[in-house]
């Protein structure tokens, strides 16, 4: 019989702190901290490049660069990124302060001038109204946002933004970003909260050498830049060396002074190949123009600071991969990101196009005009015809763009498109949920409809797409592993896709994809490296160091630190002292990364739980409280203190502090499920299955609070009730080992063996 009791007693429940972009801080209490273990704040600014004024390159201003780079500067002058941030002042701003009003959730906010400088009087923190002036403009096409000044050297951006679009379509108007959201000042998006501090979310990409200078035990900021927008040496790098060059030319100084080498890409490295229409790479180099641009404009998060122009990308950010909801399941775009992870999806990274060959890289407008950007390698004769985008010439739908990089806005107004440059697949959208851009348009069609009109004119798509092995694996398919692992082997498909199922295939680890991933860890493939680091947690402990050693020796130091602290429970005494000196190295860097990162309660959360792999709980729960003190809607911190009390018998603070949270958390149905099993280790099985009850019926549930749920149940002697339940929870989780266990131990102390008999079989894959 499967007991209840026995298998909560050695149930531990790890939750990983999420790492992506949100922002922001309360002020908090300083945390204690201690020498032990090695893992506090080093008394150092984090900051290596502070230690070598006299060697490395210092930045110079873009104003050096204007006399002998005339045409690029005028350009750049124009640019967004020369516009990114400025002073608010009548040159920058660009919104109604003429005493203009605007109405949100009950709430009337006015903005004016008063003195010469701009104002808003809006609700904060307490929900009550309050005068602030304006302290930096932010952005400025299609829409223009207002910093504000908070104490401890806060920048906050207001949420009610400026429409700076012409009146004809909609602009020149007040509006709020999250319009049917309904945030309230208690909100964590409210814009005087968390999630909407400028410091840690927008400040990196939108000024010049930024350096975000977070201090934890002051819980302050002391954030600088070089120059406030985005200027020249954040694409090109600190310039005093190439200053040195121009006034000596004789200087023995590769790239001219420049720590890298941003040419522009030449047309005559790409010949026409005239039976398929496309042009084909000759000899251009891409890869640092690619890092480059990826340090912006990518989804991501700042892992260690110090980047600069030409800066390895794995080396300061942790990009996110093609999972939900940022992505479509087949990798077209959902929520915003950015670009690169979109761009190397497509065919055109894959052929050796970059940035530059499509945009002006100082002006940023396109190279061309509309389809003349796409005719550079694709040879009108062939693509600009009804035969290939079916569709009346000089109709919306004959753009290219309009098929194969549709649009999404975000913000409201701005409109993003995808730069997967992906072939429309309607066959997929019934099959895998994705949208597809004929359907889009065409409202009042099918998939089906669109699918047919496709396959008539070019014939069957492609046998799969790699959307459905992805499908396959965060739906929980019975093929999933087979799906992922056979995406992960195919290098034809694009890196990010392969990484993307790296991260996933954990989930339904057998012997085979073990093996598949080891070759992963030992192979050559920085994302796909990276991903199974992200992941490397979820990998059961007794196989971990075989996976996770190699990725210590990785040239990037975000693989590399991940699976440092990935291992941080395994003992390294039994290893080589190479290994010992690498894991090291390799747990400081992490460690840097989440004391950088400690404005937030995810690093923070992360920093409680390193504390608690090492033994010092002490220093565990200071990270957690400080975690719930920042930010109190942070499930996973609730958790993790919680778990830390079950493993010390305080199991009635366990119970008083996930009460608290259920009032407080977002992600309830984790505390629901935690606060089930606390009830039922203190013997209060009733009032426990209402809370397990709520954790297996939410919307965001999970496999496991279906087979606990179950299992209490069951162990309740309402075994026909947990057999509904499980069967429920399969059509959800087909692929679930824990609810098809569940299912064949049941039955067969019911006596059903037929049933059991079955649910082996599926568990098995044996048809």
């Amino acid at each position: 019989m499967i007991n209840i009791a026995s298998y909560l007693s050695r149930l531990c429940i790890p939750f990983a702190a999420f790492l992506f972009a949100a922002c922001g801080a309360d002020r908090g209490t300083t945390v204690g901290v201690n020498t032990r273990n090695n893992i506090d704040p080093p008394t150092a600014k984090i900051n290596p490049l502070n230690s070598l004024p006299d060697l490395l390159p210092a930045y110079a201003g873009s104003s050096s660069c204007r006399t002998c780079h005339q045409k690029e500067n005028s350009a750049w002058q124009k640019s967004h990124h020369a516009l990114a941030m400025n002073k608010a002042d009548e040159r920058s701003v660009l919104g109604n302060f003429n005493q203009a009003t605007f109405t949100y959730e009950g709430i009337t906010s006015s903005f004016y001038k008063k003195g010469g400088n701009y104002y808003v009087q809006t609700d904060t923190l307490d929900g009550s109204l309050k005068e602030f002036p304006i302290a930096y403009t932010f952005g400025v096409e299609p829409l223009q946002q207002y910093l504000i000044q908070f104490p401890g050297g806060r920048l906050q951006a207001l949420s009610i933004a400026w429409d700076n679009r012409a009146k004809s379509v909609g602009g020149q108007r007040w509006f709020h970003l999250y319009p049917s959201a309904s945030v309230k000042h208690t909100d964590p998006l409210h814009w005087s909260s968390i999630n909407q501090n400028w410091n840690f979310m927008c400040a990196d990409c939108h000024s010049t050498n930024l350096q975000k200078n977070y201090d934890l035990n002051t819980d302050t900021f002391d954030t600088s830049w070089s120059e406030i927008n985005v200027a020249c040496e954040s694409c090109h790098g600190p310039a005093s060396k190439h200053l040195q060059w121009a006034e000596d030319k004789q200087s023995d100084l590769e790239n001219f002074g420049f720590t890298l080498a941003l040419h522009r890409v030449s047309s005559i490295n790409w010949k026409m190949d005239i039976e398929s229409g496309i042009a084909r790479n000759g000899k251009t180099q891409v890869s640092q123009e690619l890092q480059t641009c990826a340090q912006c404009h990518s989804r991501r998060t700042t892992f260690l600071p110090g980047a600069e122009a030409g800066n390895q990308f794995l080396d300061h950010f942790n990009p996110a991969l093609l999972q939900p909801p940022l992505y479509h399941v087949d990798g077209q775009i959902n929520e915003e990101v950015y670009v690169y992870g979109s761009f190397l999806q497509s065919k055109m990274y894959a052929a050796g196009v970059t940035c530059s060959n499509c945009h002006d890289p100082h002006g940023l407008q396109l190279v061309n005009s509309g389809d003349s950007a796409c005719a550079q390698c694709h040879l009108p004769e062939k693509f600009a015809q009804s035969s290939h985008h079916l569709h009346p010439s000089d109709s919306p739908g004959a753009k290219c763009v309009n098929c194969h990089m549709p649009a999404k806005n975000y913000m409201q107004v701005d409109s993003r498109r995808d730069h997967s440059f992906r072939i429309p697949r309607p066959d997929l959208s019934n099959k895998i949920q994705t949208p597809n851009a004929c359907t889009s348009c065409h409202q009042g069609k099918t998939n089906q409809w669109a699918a047919e009109v496709l396959h008539k004119a070019f014939g069957p798509p492609d046998l799969e797409h790699y959307g459905e092995a992805l499908h396959a694996g965060l739906s929980g398919a019975i093929n999933a592993e087979e799906k992922l692992s056979a995406l992960i082997s195919d290098p034809t498909q694009p890196a990010i896709a392969r990484a993307t199922a790296v991260s996933l295939l954990p989930r339904y680890l057998s012997r085979g994809s073990a093996q598949l991933l080891q070759a992963i860890a030992q192979g050559d493939e920085p994302l796909l490296s990276l991903a199974l680091a992200q992941s490397l947690d979820r990998i059961p402990t007794q196989i971990r160091p075989a996976l996770g050693i190699p990725l210590l020796f990785e040239r990037e130091r975000v693989t590399r630190s991940l699976a440092a602290n990935a291992l941080v429970s395994i003992p390294m005494d039994r290893y080589p002292v190479s290994v010992q000196k690498q894991f090291s190295l390799a747990l400081q860097d992490y460690i840097a990364s989440e004391l950088f990162n400690s404005d937030r309660p995810e690093s923070l959360a992360n920093l409680g739980g390193l504390h608690r792999q090492r033994g010092n709980s002490t220093q565990a729960e200071a990270f957690y409280w400080q975690a719930i003190k920042r930010a109190p809607y942070y499930a996973p911190a609730y958790i993790n203190l919680a778990d830390l009390y079950r493993s010390e018998g305080r199991e009635l603070e366990v119970e008083k502090l996930l009460r608290s949270a259920l009032n407080r958390s977002e992600g309830k149905a984790a505390i629901q499920h935690s606060l089930g099993l606390s009830l039922i280790r203190q013997n209060r099985h009733s009032e426990a299955n209402r809370f397990l009850l709520q954790a297996a019926e939410a919307e965001d549930t999970s496999s496991r609070y279906i087979y606990v749920y179950a299992i209490a149940l069951h162990s309740a002697a309402n075994s026909k009730r947990a057999l509904a339940v499980l069967e429920k929870g399969l059509e959800r989780f087909p692929a679930s080992e824990e609810i098809l266990q569940g299912l064949i131990s049941i039955h067969r102390e019911t006596g059903n063996f037929a049933s059991a008999k079955k649910y082996e079989t599926q568990l098995t894959g044996n048809y």
